[in-house]
C-alpha cells in the first residue's frame, strides 16, 4: 500500500510539472482539430451534439457553467467600483494560423499577461468569432475577439481567463487591418500559418473602464468549465470587409462560428466600472 501511495504521489507530481512547463496543452485541446466538430445546426458534429461525440466533451452537454451567455440587465449586478484587472502586455513574435474553424493569432515568445485578483494569466493566443457569441440584452453583435490566457499556478482553481471584445459594423479595426494580408493569403487552407513577426497585443483596443465578468467555459470542445470571462462593455467597430475576410478564410461550415447561447443557471454576472452611467467604455 505504501509503494502504491508513493507511485501515485510521484505520478501526480510529474503531471503538475508537465502542466507548469507546457500550459498551452489546455488550449491545444480547445481548437486544433477542427475535423472533430463543426457549427452546422443539422450536423451530427454540430454544437448540440458536441457533448455526445467524446466522453471528455460531456461538459458541452451536461455542464452547468457553460458559455456563451446573454448578459441581460436584469441579471447583471452592478459593482460601483473597478474590479481587480491589470494588463501587462508586451510586443512578441507571433504567428497567424488558419485553424479551419477560425483564424488564430498565436504568440510564441511570451506576450505578457493579465492579473485578476492577484493571479497572473499569461497571454497565449487570440481568435475571432462571427457573429459574436456573447450577447447583451439579447443583441448579438457582428464579431467577437477572444484573448486566451493561462495560469501555471498550481494553487489556482480557475486556470483559464479569456478577455472578450465585441464589435459592430462601422469603421475598420486597425489591429485587424494589419493582419489582413496574412489572412487573405491562407484562404480556406486549414493549418496554413504565416510568421508575422513582432505583434504588440497592447494595440488591441479592449477598454477596461467598464466590463462584465462571470465564470463560464470554453465555447468550443471540450467546453472546459472554470473559465474567468472578462468582456468589455464598450462595443468596438469593424468593417464589413473585415468580417467578410474572416468568414471566407475559414471552412464553409465555420463561416458563422458562434456557439448558441447557454443557460445562465443562476450564475452571478458582474458589471464593473467607476460609474454605471458612464458610457465611455
Amino acid at each position: 500500500m505504501k509503494n502504491n501511495s508513493n507511485s501515485i504521489f510521484i505520478l501526480g507530481s510529474l503531471l503538475s510539472l508537465l502542466l507548469f512547463l507546457h500550459p498551452t496543452s489546455i488550449t491545444a485541446q480547445e481548437v486544433e482539430d477542427e475535423r472533430e466538430f463543426d457549427y452546422s445546426d443539422g450536423s451530427q458534429k454540430g454544437p448540440r451534439r458536441w457533448g455526445e461525440l467524446k466522453r471528455e466533451w460531456e461538459a458541452c452537454k451536461n455542464g452547468k457553467m457553460q458559455s456563451p451567455i446573454d448578459m441581460a440587465s436584469q441579471r447583471v449586478e452592478i459593482m460601483r467600483k473597478p474590479g481587480q484587472f491589470k494588463r501587462n502586455y508586451k510586443p512578441s513574435n507571433a504567428t497567424v494560423k488558419n485553424r479551419g474553424h477560425d483564424i488564430s493569432l498565436q504568440w510564441v515568445d511570451g506576450a505578457g499577461s493579465i492579473q485578476i485578483n492577484g493571479t497572473e494569466y499569461v497571454l497565449q493566443q487570440a481568435h475571432w468569432h462571427s457573429p459574436s457569441e456573447h450577447t447583451i440584452n439579447g443583441r448579438r453583435y457582428d464579431m467577437e475577439l477572444h484573448m486566451v490566457h493561462l495560469s501555471s499556478d498550481p494553487n489556482v482553481k480557475d486556470k483559464i481567463a479569456v478577455i472578450g471584445v465585441l464589435y459592430k459594423i462601422g469603421q475598420p479595426d486597425r489591429f485587424l487591418s494589419k493582419l489582413a494580408r496574412n489572412v487573405s493569403s491562407m484562404m480556406d487552407q486549414k493549418d496554413e500559418e504565416r510568421h508575422y513577426g513582432v505583434i504588440d497585443p497592447r494595440e488591441i483596443k479592449i477598454g477596461n473602464r467598464r466590463y462584465y465578468r462571470y465564470v463560464g467555459s470554453l465555447t468550443v470542445p471540450p467546453c472546459t468549465e472554470g473559465v474567468i470571462w472578462t468582456i468589455g462593455k464598450k462595443v468596438r467597430t469593424v468593417s464589413r470587409d473585415q468580417v467578410k475576410l474572416l468568414r471566407e478564410a475559414v471552412h464553409d461550415y465555420a463561416a458563422r462560428n458562434a456557439r448558441p447561447l447557454q443557460s445562465q443557471n443562476s450564475r452571478e454576472v458582474h458589471l464593473y466600472g467607476p460609474d454605471p452611467n458612464d458610457t465611455s467604455g
